[in-house]
This record gives structure tokens, sequence and C-alpha cells, in this order.
């Protein structure tokens, strides 16, 4: 990414978090209904963020060069950003030009064997690792069996960022909740490209995605960052029909960028029936292909 275009996406996600916040949100007064633009003034975000409008200006224009954690931390204080958009302010001012920089590791595409191992190891409910494109790098037998519809596609490795936005029928029979999930993959996606500028396969994802999908395109112009580590899923399984799954996302620190996925459902509860059942199934298949050298 050039200095030009990470100026942009500066400029972009500063001022779109900038307008979200009104001033009554702030702690300000709103000096009436005659305010000439959305959410904060400049001059407001640099007295709250405690730096001179100048700066502020400087900052929103690109240039986050130099800027201390202090001053970041303020400024993101200020914006009453969540985790997730603090940590991609980081990213974006890490990548400010001041000096020599080290490219990070392109996330992997393959999995050690002992992770598979892992896997098959968890036999009572779905679990999978991806990397942070979103591309399925292993299963175990139930998540194969539960992701069927992400892997009817034979292209691999299989990515499930694509599949909701490429293959929009499909995904909405999948997803209950299609519209957040895919509002929350755009988001995943531009965390991973502020971590991860120069990864090329990424670029050509998003790329491809905007290229193809309007519905893409409107969600990555949002600006919006968003984490993905617990939380409810809920699917329209075509064999065992609605699974309201609990799911746990943990970064593995053997395998920086990589992400295990467990899917889980209380005892007792219809949900956890059908995974049994689903698991029944799955067994019963004479032949499910395989995501293991995906």
């Amino acid at each position: 990414m050039s200095t030009d275009d990470l100026r942009i996406e500066i400029r972009e996600f500063l001022s779109s978090r900038r307008a979200r916040v009104t001033p009554e949100e702030a702690g300000l007064p709103a000096y009436g209904g005659n305010r000439r633009v959305k959410g904060l003034r400049r001059e407001e975000v640099a007295m709250l963020a405690g730096v001179s409008v100048d700066y502020y200006i400087r900052m929103e224009r690109g240039s986050l060069s130099g800027a201390s954690d202090g001053v970041l931390d303020s400024l993101a204080s200020a914006l009453r950003l969540d985790d997730a958009e603090r940590d991609h302010l980081f990213a974006l001012a890490h990548r400010a030009p001041a000096g020599p920089t080290r490219r990070r590791r392109a996330p992997s595409t393959t999995v050690r064997p002992v992770l598979q191992q892992v896997l098959d190891a968890v036999t009572d409910a779905p679990a999978w690792i991806r990397n942070g494109r979103h591309d399925i790098l292993a299963m175990n037998d139930l998540a194969r069996a539960l992701y069927s519809p992400v892997l009817a596609d034979p292209r691999r490795p299989a990515n499930t960022t694509r599949f909701v936005y490429l293959h929009p029928e499909a995904a909405r029979d999948f997803f209950v909740d299609y519209d957040q999930i895919t509002r929350d993959a755009a988001a995943m996606l531009r965390l991973e490209a502020g971590k991860n500028p120069h990864d090329k396969a990424l670029i050509e994802l998003v790329g491809e995605l905007s290229t193809q999908s309007e519905l893409f395109r409107r969600h990555w112009a949002s600006q919006d960052v968003r984490f993905h580590r617990s939380g409810r899923k809920r699917l329209n399984h075509p064999v065992v029909g609605q699974l309201d799954l609990d799911f746990e996302a943990m970064e593995l620190p053997s395998e920086p960028g990589l992400q295990l996925n467990i899917y889980t459902a209380a005892v007792g509860t219809p949900t956890a029936d059908a995974i049994r059942l689903l698991a029944s199934w799955a067994a019963s298949q004479e032949h499910i292909p395989s995501e293991r050298h995906a």
C-alpha cells in the first residue's frame, strides 16, 4: 500500500468515527441545531484528545507518523473507539512512514499435522482453523458436515467471506442472520488489512469482492472494524435444520495469524440433539471431501 493510500485510509477512518459521535455522547453542549457537520467538529475532537487543533487536523489528513501511544489512546477515547477500532487505529499509526518498517509474515495457508490431530480429537463439537483472510485451512469431521453448504464451492481453500458475498442465495439460506454476518465479515477483513496491508492474497480477495459485490463495496466503505472472539451463530443446516450455536474463537500462539473456532451447544437443548444427529449423518456418508490440505 502506498503512502497516499495509507493517508486516505487514515483520513476516512478518523472522519467516519468522528461523524459517528454526537456532542451529547461526548459530554459537550450541542449549541443548538445549526451544526453543519455530522458528529463532532475537529476542534472538539482536539479538545477532548488534549491536542492542538492543527495537530488533530494533520492526523485526520492522514499524518499519524510520530504520534505517541498516549496521544493515540487519548484520540481513541475522544472518538469513543471500541477495542477493535482502537487496535485498527494503532495499526494504521504503526504503518505510517517514520523510518524502516518490517513487514509481517503473510498469514499461513496450511496447518501443521499436529493441529489437525487436535481438531480430530474434538469429536463432540465442530472445530476448524482459519487465517486472517477467512480461508478455512483445517476442520474436523463435524465441522465439515456443519459447513457443507460453504464447502459446496470446489474452490480451495474455502473462504467464508467469499461464500457470504459471492453466493448470496446459498448464504442467506444457511446463515439466519445473514445481514449481520456480511457486515461482520467485511469489518473483520478490514481489521486484518490494517494489520497486514502487504498481504497479496488479501489484497486480491478484497479486489475480487469489491468488483463482484455491491453489498461488499458498501460495507467496506463504512470503515467498520470488528473482533470475532465469541458469540452466537444461528445456522439453518440443510439436513438437521436450525442450529443456535455458541462459538469461541481463539488465536493460536504457536501459529501467529491462525485462529481456532469451536461451536458448542448447551446440554439438553434442541441444538445439542441436532449436533448429535449431524454427527450421525456425517458418519453415514460414504465420503465427505477433506479440507485437511485445503
